[in-house]
């Protein structure tokens, strides 16, 4: 199928176009500038540079035409701070500018569509006692765009949402996700402090083949709860501590109370500084302190997503942030894609 992609020259747009084409179909795209140097992506993929949210209803629809997938591999995460109410960013770039892609896409013809979300919305649904929705504006975010998303599907306009977890894997050129983490690990010193609970994860490439799949295999409205590999925080930074050079480096649990201290911190600094955070410092202690597991079975395997080398992406980004921080190299990124 013909595959029009928003986000298309990021690190998971990257991989999910290497991913279609190497399975027969054709992809183009419309992202943001610029290239990353030394990003490499693939020739057969159509890349438009431009900021479809600057676009006409009339220009956008031109780009949907013709294509029978749309894939949004776009938007912005928790990372980013505003001027309060930071719900309303969130909307403006992860709900509103979707809705109306959506409302082209059915206009074009297109039939397949899936969107890149978050794995916090999953969690919003299975434990519903954390309240996340309340006092987490990001998470809130997520899951009104998953609900407006999945309001568009009905027989012959198909749409999924991954909702995604933390991604390991590397693209030249642009700052790894987990580069905050290598930072943090460099500042402890001889002994790593890190609070209990864990996280599922999955690489980017399994990310495409999500994707994908999801692109072929999808019928109406689903949600699609993405993790493979679910490892503890002390699991995940023996393999960091391994590629940072320090193998034997101590890890030390710290309780919880430890860790809301260190965010009620944040949350006055917050304030100070008039800036309102996508997650709730302290609160985010229930589900950070938690562990945030995810089995492959609900989302990855009904979509076709294979066992892939964790430990080799997770190094990969770990070496790659080493790099950054060595050679005090400035570089694109993430912005969320």
């Amino acid at each position: 199928m013909n595959v029009l992609m928003i986000g298309g020259t990021g690190l998971i747009g990257s991989q999910a176009a290497y991913e279609l084409i190497q399975r027969g179909h054709k992809v183009k795209t419309l992202a943001l500038p610029p290239l990353p140097e030394g990003a490499e992506l693939p020739k057969e993929m159509e890349v438009t540079y431009g900021n479809f949210m600057e676009m006409s209803d009339k220009e956008l629809l031109e780009h949907l035409k013709g294509n029978e997938g749309f894939v949004f591999a776009a938007g912005i995460d928790e990372r980013l701070t505003s001027a309060p109410p930071i719900y309303d960013m969130f909307k403006k770039f992860n709900i509103d500018a979707l809705e109306r892609v959506l409302r082209l896409a059915k206009e074009a013809g297109v039939k397949h569509n899936v969107i890149c979300g978050s794995y916090f919305t999953y969690f919003a649904k299975a434990r519903p006692e954390l309240e996340l929705t309340k006092w987490h504006p990001y998470i809130r975010s997520r899951v009104d765009q998953e609900n407006m998303a999945l309001s568009f599907a009905e027989p012959g306009f198909d749409v999924a949402v991954l909702e995604l977890p933390y991604i390991f894997g590397t693209q030249p050129g642009r700052k790894p996700v987990w580069f905050f983490l290598v930072e943090q690990l460099l500042k402890m010193g001889k002994k790593t402090m890190y609070p209990k609970g864990g996280t599922t994860m999955v690489t980017v490439k399994q990310v495409g083949e999500a994707i994908a799949g999801a692109l072929e295999r999808n019928k109406e409205g689903k949600s699609y709860p993405i993790g493979y590999y679910n490892m503890t925080w002390r699991e995940m930074l023996e393999i960091f501590h391994k590629y940072m050079g320090t193998p034997d480096k101590k890890i030390v649990t710290i309780p919880t109370f430890l860790y809301k201290m260190a965010a009620r911190k944040s949350v006055k600094e917050h304030k100070q500084a008039n800036l309102d955070p996508g997650l709730h410092p302290v609160e985010f202690a229930k589900l950070q302190c938690s562990n945030q597991f995810i089995d492959k079975s609900l989302g990855s395997i009904p979509l076709g997503v294979t066992e892939d080398d964790i430990e080799a992406a997770i190094g990969q980004s770990v070496q790659l942030s080493l790099e950054i921080i060595r050679n005090n190299t400035e570089l694109v990124d993430m912005r969320g894609e």
